[in-house]
């Protein structure tokens, strides 16, 4: 519920009573017996009905028939896209009043907070695909507002792959699994998403956003959020305004190196899932902040680009983002099926102040939710299951279907009508009845199928997101499209794809991948002019290094015989940095009086953001000789991680070849612990040591 109290408020973990108090629909089981669907108290749920001991079961057993009979149904189809999800409850506050812009309730009042449910997601992937694959990510949120419930359904990346939805189908049917094998699962890199990219210009900017390091993020609590599409603020004067939203997390933006998306696929498929889900229990709540780009109705064709293209962004440097509000996801759910897997949200679910534009992708989408809503929820009545309720009241004419759960009272199921004193009512557009106006954009036109040609430039923000990238992140997006070209088995979609699509914005990338396929050097392509601003630096993530170490994962590598008195100043060192320190140890045996938090098989390097090598002659001789471990530490200096090692602690490094005095490799006796821990600590600050980059290429792992 909006408001300083209500409904739908979400509760800290510590406040499980307050949170079933104020969602009655939340049932806790604690206390109570064993009852059927109908209330019927169960005496013996272990055994079915039978003709005696060993004879037949009976028909007539209607505790084993209703269980069983919910058990079949209890898997409802999953969404075609955005299948695997993970998703959290939280808060939305504002930092300052938006009634200015807009006259949505829930923009109006700084005080006041609005409950959200918050769902991520993998596009390509069906559920039970790995979470770190290469693939756009869903980030849709959900406001409970007074005024009903506003969905911001968006992705992690700002552009999409086609601008009309007509094109939505073939592009899900070309990027799905292939129809002939259903393979690969939870990737783009086969022959039908790259045979339909390059044969669609358009897509070319979103392909180098997905080919990006974008598409790997290192948590879904560091990865940016955007609406996509441009909407329509409206304030109650009846002013509009165009807008752009974006999610920024409050932690920054970061990545996984390729190797690490590929290796956690296998070794923990649930990664960012269980990321998401053990911050917010041990209460580093994920933050991210709103922002909007507000463009003036009169500036609407000051570009040089379609605001209405959803393969278009506005560069930052052109259009500031006004930063209005903060998200902090605070509570798991309770039950992933009846929360997560059931939410339905919508682009098309909107409240007085916010309006669509003419954006003919978005168009699309505001029919097709609902209509796949219905597919996969039984019927029209998804919106009463409890996660899809609104908090306001909500009263209208549209009754029964199936599993309607409102008991309508009353004789008139229609208006206008008298039985039922003409209720309920529509009410006006004033700012006192609060009902729904569209904005009254006029529109003159012949009904035709055509594509405007300001959509018609496929290529000139490709190359201003290209250019705008550090060398690391352009190494990083060749060796994406080499790897991903690799996988396609038609030479054909590979040449076009370097001829067609990238010499037509960026001559250099286009040689590079040409040569990392073995591909003839790439004919020279129409390279679009540059475009202004030249390049944008806030597009580049290494330009968006927030230094901290606020939830870092750091491994303190040990075994028995290390100096316990040390791991646990260390531990405390780093709680009062904010970061989560973990003992990792061969085998769950305790050092000392120290428990390991998991083992080194259990949870490798790729699973953590720097690791500390502990001191203790016993300990370290037996990490030394572990290949275990040394491969813990040589895989965490490949992927460039912050690494430490106390007193006996450097003989692991040595053991596995390590030089230790590279970039972002802090050593020293154990005298020395304060300042190495200041140096580690600094080094984790900037989540990579890409100064070794080069170095790492050298270590095997």
């Amino acid at each position: 519920m909006t408001g300083k109290s209500g409904s739908r408020q979400p509760a800290t973990p510590a406040d499980d009573s307050k949170s079933q108090d104020l969602e009655p629909f939340r049932v806790r089981p604690d206390g109570a017996a064993l009852r059927t669907n109908q209330g019927v108290k169960i005496a013996d749920n272990q055994n079915t009905l039978r003709a005696g001991p060993r004879g037949p079961s009976l028909l007539e057993d209607f505790i084993m028939r209703e269980k069983i009979t919910h058990f079949d149904h209890e898997r409802i189809p999953e969404r075609i896209v955005h299948a695997r999800g993970s998703a959290a409850h939280g808060v939305f506050q504002l930092y300052e009043s938006m009634s200015k812009y807009t006259k949505a309730a829930f923009l109006q009042d700084p005080i006041v907070q609005t409950p959200v449910y918050v769902r991520f997601s993998t596009v390509q992937g069906p559920r039970g695909s790995a979470d770190t694959v290469r693939d756009v990510r869903g980030f849709a949120v959900k406001f409970y507002t007074q005024e009903g419930n506003y969905d911001l359904v968006g992705n992690n990346m700002p552009v999409f792959f086609i601008q009309d939805a007509i094109k939505f189908p073939d592009f899900v049917h070309a990027v799905k699994p292939e129809a002939p094998n259903e393979m690969p699962t939870g990737g783009s890199a086969h022959d039908t998403f790259w045979d339909f990219v390059s044969l669609v210009p358009e897509s070319a900017h979103m392909v180098l956003w997905t080919m990006s390091d974008r598409a790997i993020p290192r948590s879904l609590r560091t990865m940016e959020g955007f609406g996509v599409h441009t909407f329509r603020f409206v304030n109650a004067a009846g002013k509009a305004r165009f807008v752009k939203f974006h999610w920024r997390p409050v932690l920054g933006s970061y990545s996984l190196l390729w190797d690490e998306a590929q290796k956690l696929a296998g070794k923990d498929p649930d990664f960012h899932r269980r990321d998401l889900w053990e911050a917010i229990e041990r209460s580093d709540f994920p933050e991210y902040e709103l922002g909007v780009q507000i463009v003036e109705e009169q500036d609407e064709n000051s570009f040089g680009f379609d605001l209405l293209d959803p393969t278009k962004l506005i560069p930052e440097e052109l259009v500031p983002v006004k930063i209005i509000g903060k998200m902090t996801l605070n509570r798991n759910p309770d039950n992933f099926f009846a929360e997560t897997e059931q939410v339905a949200f919508h682009p098309g679910h909107i409240v007085p102040g916010i309006d669509f534009s003419n954006d003919p992708l978005l168009q699309g989408r505001l029919f097709s939710y609902t209509d796949t809503q219905i597919s996969r929820l039984g019927g029209p009545n998804f919106h009463e299951i409890p996660i899809n309720r609104p908090v306001c009241p909500f009263h209208n004419n549209q009754r029964d279907a199936m599993h309607r759960q409102v008991i309508n009272v009353g004789q008139a199921s229609y208006e206008p009508n008298s039985l039922s004193g003409g209720w309920p009512k529509e009410t006006g557009p004033a700012a006192s009845d609060g009902g729904f106006e569209s904005y009254p954009e006029r529109i003159d036109g012949a009904k035709i199928r055509v594509r405007s040609d300001s959509f018609a430039d496929h290529f000139s923000q490709a190359a201003l997101f290209y250019r705008s990238m550090s060398e690391v992140e352009q190494e990083h997006i060749s060796a994406a499209y080499q790897f991903e070209l690799g996988k396609v088995t038609q030479p054909a979609i590979r040449e076009r794809v370097v001829n067609e699509i990238l010499a037509s914005f960026d001559a250099g990338l286009a040689a590079k991948v040409a040569a990392g396929l073995g591909l003839p050097a790439p004919r020279k392509g129409k390279v679009p002019p540059v475009s202004k601003p030249q390049t944008s630096p806030a597009l580049s993530l290494l330009n968006r290094v927030k230094p901290g170490i606020k939830t870092c994962k750091i491994a303190l590598l040990a075994a028995p015989g290390a100096d316990a008195a040390s791991i646990t100043k260390l531990q405390h060192a780093l709680r009062g940095e904010g970061a989560t320190p973990l003992l990792i140890a061969p085998s769950f045996a305790a050092i000392d009086a120290l428990q390991p938090d998991a083992t080194i098989a259990g949870m490798p390097s790729i699973m953590f953001d720097a690791v500390i090598v502990c001191g203790g002659e016993a300990g370290a001789k037996t990490l030394a000789q572990s290949g275990d471990a040394r491969h813990f530490v040589l895989e965490a200096f490949k992927h460039l991680k912050a690494i430490a090692a106390l007193g006996a602690g450097r003989d692991v490094l040595a053991a596995a070849q390590l030089p230790d005095h590279a970039d972002g490799v802090a050593t020293g006796d154990d005298s020395q612990s304060a300042e190495v821990l200041k140096t580690f600590i600094a080094a984790v600050e900037q989540h990579r040591v890409w100064s070794r980059a080069a170095l790492a290429q050298t270590v095997p792992a």
